[in-house]
């Protein structure tokens, strides 16, 4: 995997840039004016990242995902990755009839859902799960692979299915090697 380089990154233009950031050569990067990434986060092929998006620290986008910020924006804190293929929209059509729907007709014909959604610290999103606006994904959640998350998540839970159910509780046995990692970086 390419990455961009430092000076190729700063040319962007993004709203801030932390240090040790890799973004691939093969990801696609949209309003960049809007969008702020933590030290030592890194986004990954084939990934596609536009609006209002803030990436927290140490965070990992893998490859072929889509963050959609759009208005409301995209808010992902330290710690949390996103495996193979997921897709978070702050924004959706109404899929009811009651408008028009699509990118290509005015907005006094459609009646959009604009939500802000937030990924709290130490979350992991598995492979092919979709996050709907207006969620909030709680400090250490973790959603299963080919997850619909409608709604938010408890603290420290795993969820699975379509829509995301609370499975079990999820060990915080992370926190302890967290501060461990901390303390040696």
């Amino acid at each position: 995997m390419a990455y961009l380089t430092e000076s190729e990154l700063q040319k962007l233009g993004f709203k801030y840039l932390g240090k040790n950031v890799k973004i691939s050569d093969k990801a696609a990067i949209y309003n960049h004016e809007q969008i702020e990434i933590g030290d030592h986060s890194r986004i990954d092929d084939f990934c596609i990242v536009s609006g209002r998006v803030v990436i927290g620290q140490y965070c990992h986008i893998t490859p072929m995902c889509l963050i959609a910020g759009g208005k409301p924006g995209i808010f992902i804190e330290d710690f949390s990755t996103f495996a193979y293929g997921v897709k978070v929209f702050s924004q959706s059509d109404d899929y009811t009839g009651e408008s028009m729907t699509n990118s290509l007709i005015p907005e006094k014909f459609k009646k959009e859902v604009f939500k802000k959604i937030i990924i709290q610290k130490y979350t992991i999103v598995g492979a092919g799960s979709i996050i709907m606006p207006g969620v909030t994904v709680r400090e250490g959640s973790s959603i299963g692979a080919m997850t619909l998350v409608v709604k938010d998540t408890q603290a420290w839970s795993i969820n699975i299915g379509i829509p995301s159910k609370f499975m079990k509780p999820r060990s915080k046995k992370l926190l302890e090697l967290a501060e461990i990692f901390k303390r040696e970086m």
